[in-house]
């Protein structure tokens, strides 16, 4: 189970399509050195509800970022595993699942649907010659015999599941699969004046798309759904101190935050890290709407300082909060990074 032919393309937008019809995709072209592909972005569900659920995060910041923009323009085959560039939206801490909204494809007025949303970001990719697009998914083709149906060039060449791969149900199912998620990322270089200075900073924007039936928590190993394990995030990471002055075993320190209208014992839940390793929690009760410290004795879970995630699970097992970090917000010594 899984879909085939996981990677990444990087290519630069030449042309995009609204996504129409019985089975509505966003299209985009995208070209390399020598090639053609369109990647295919789902913006409407077949399964009931049809409104996918979306993210836009307009200033995306993940220390996976710092190996993808040293891959070569075209397609990169990629490995389902952590620590890699392979998406997990559940497991990599690509986003915070609670700012999903879930939005149709297409709406009378301006700007207020899933087809335009996008449009607004693509349509600036394809006006910046200097703007690079990453889409994650399966490849298809190419196919020698075969124009693109679009955009018609030839070979038919790109990128589809450019979604939330993971927690589906019935002839979904046989998708499932754990780090090989979907998403769009696109790079817009900063800006400087012929003075030098900088008028448009470095910008990266992350578009995260899931259907309202998958479910968000999957077995470690097919990504199929586990039920009844839903957690409800009452208790979040807020901050942590990852680089303290002086040597880091036994400094680092996580801050957690009660959300919740109850008194929650944290005894039991755990820190856990890229690498999965875990620091369990004990003796630590938060008041409704209290903080608390967690101090890693620096044998379980670490916190690299050339960045990194940081996961917080209940006693159960379940994944309530994670955060990540990157190498620049963990250069200076001593100061906490606040998420």
């Amino acid at each position: 189970m899984a879909i085939p032919n996981y990677g990444v393309l990087k290519g630069k937008a030449i042309g995009s399509l609204a996504g129409m019809g019985a089975s509505p995709h966003y299209q985009v072209h995208l070209v390399d050195d020598t090639s053609d592909y369109r990647i295919a972005i789902n913006v409407r569900s077949r399964t009931a509800p049809s409104e996918l659920l979306y993210l836009l995060d307009e200033h995306f910041s993940h220390p996976l970022l710092e190996e993808l923009v040293k891959q070569p323009l075209g397609f990169t085959r990629l490995g389902r595993n952590p620590g890699g560039m392979a998406l997990d939206y559940i497991r990599g801490n690509l986003l915070d699942r609670q700012r999903m909204r879930p939005l149709a494809h297409s709406i009378p007025g301006p700007d207020n649907d899933l087809n335009e949303k996008i449009d607004t970001h693509i349509l600036r990719a394809i006006g910046d010659e200097r703007a690079v697009v990453y889409a994650f998914g399966a490849r298809w083709g190419p196919e020698p015999q075969r124009k693109d149906r679009y955009f018609g060039f030839l070979p038919g060449n790109g990128i589809h599941d450019i979604h939330m791969n993971q927690g589906s149900s019935g002839r979904f199912a046989g998708d499932n699969g754990v780090w090989q998620d979907g998403a769009v990322l696109i790079h817009f270089p900063a800006i400087s004046g012929e003075d030098g200075n900088e008028v448009w900073p470095d910008q990266w924007v992350a578009l995260f798309l899931a259907f309202q039936s998958q479910c968000w928590h999957t077995d470690d190993r097919t990504g199929m759904c586990i039920e009844g394990a839903e957690a409800m995030g009452d208790v979040r990471i807020i901050a942590a101190l990852v680089n303290p002055a002086g040597s880091d075993p036994g400094r680092e320190t996580v801050t957690l935050i009660n959300v919740s209208p109850e008194t929650i014992d944290l005894g039991g839940w755990c820190i856990v890290d890229a690498g999965k390793r875990r620091s369990f929690i004990e003796g630590l009760t938060l008041m409704p709407g209290g903080t608390g410290v967690f101090h890693l004795d620096g044998n379980g879970a670490l916190l690299g300082n050339r960045g990194g995630i940081i996961s917080l699970f209940d006693r159960a097992g379940i994944k309530c909060h994670g955060v990540s970090y990157t190498r620049e917000e963990a250069r200076r010594p001593g100061w906490t990074i606040v998420f």
